[in-house]
């Protein structure tokens, strides 16, 4: 039988929700409203009430071509994840159901590699990109952002596998089921919540990546993330433009994460409650 909450107390960890998701979400709201100042305005301190110019994004989309950009991210970000899930899916399978004794040394030395420091590895990365000639290129970036978001991808879908029942796959085997048949038709459809989640974040973690996608290219390959930092200048910072830029390069990502937030949170949660 459920606990009775009571109204009042219903009300104040709502408004206290409300209360920290606002502070969370602050920050972006400011630059959004940054956004629609003019450069005067904008140095001239806190304010709230923008004067509603759009002259900062006509000088953004004069100075640099957003949809380039813009193309370049959707195409690595989304090309990394579809990579990322073709290799994560057997690897998660194989440790969910197949567990050896090293399994959990595997993952936790995966989970491990996400400690390293990315400037301790910068010079060989950057040397091997050069020697391959992968600088500046989508396909370089795909690959590298794979890399780098793989332990994540295979700790979460191992953890939505371990879910499912072993029994099922069994019952999939004796009715002559091989093992791409396993995957594909029995596991993955059970599993398509977390798979679906863990897609979603492995966008926004790969949408979302500055280090490497400023580092690793110039002008071809470069995602939003060298959209924005373009805008920082010698002459000094610009804060209207760098808003401007800001909001142009995080706009798809929360349009996404807006509609998809019901799939996402079902995701996360996939298996938490027996």
């Amino acid at each position: 039988m459920a606990r009775a909450v009571s109204t009042r107390r219903t009300v104040f960890f709502t408004v206290l929700a409300w209360i920290v998701a606002l502070v969370i979400f602050f920050p972006i709201l400011y630059t959004i409203i940054t956004s629609f100042k003019s450069e005067t305005e904008a140095i001239q301190g806190f304010n709230l009430i923008p004067s509603g110019t759009v002259e900062s994004y006509a000088a953004v989309q004069a100075q640099s071509n957003y949809f380039k950009f813009f193309l370049n991210s959707v195409i690595i970000s989304v090309g990394s994840t579809f990579l990322a899930l073709l290799i994560s899916v057997p690897a998660a399978w194989a440790m969910a159901f197949s567990p050896t004794p090293r399994t959990k040394d595997v993952l936790m030395w995966m989970l491990s590699t996400k400690m390293m420091p990315a400037a301790a590895v910068m010079v060989p990365i950057y040397l091997l990109f050069r020697d391959f000639g992968l600088l500046d290129s989508r396909f370089g970036l795909t690959i590298m952002l794979t890399m780098i978001n793989l332990p994540i991808v295979v700790w979460m879908l191992y953890t939505y596998f371990r879910e499912i029942p072993g029994e099922i796959l069994e019952a999939a085997r004796m009715d002559g089921a091989s093992l791409w048949g396993e995957i594909v038709y029995v596991l993955t459809p059970m599993a398509v919540p977390g798979i679906a989640s863990t897609m979603l974040l492995n966008i926004i973690l790969a949408w979302n990546e500055a280090f490497w996608t400023i580092r690793l290219t110039t002008t071809n390959a470069a995602p939003l993330t060298a959209f924005i930092a373009s805008f920082s200048s010698p002459q000094g910072l610009f804060w209207a433009k760098l808003s401007a830029a800001s909001t142009l390069a995080i706009a798809p990502i929360l349009i996404m994460g807006w509609f998809s937030q019901k799939q996402l949170v079902r995701g996360l949660t996939f298996g938490a409650v027996k």
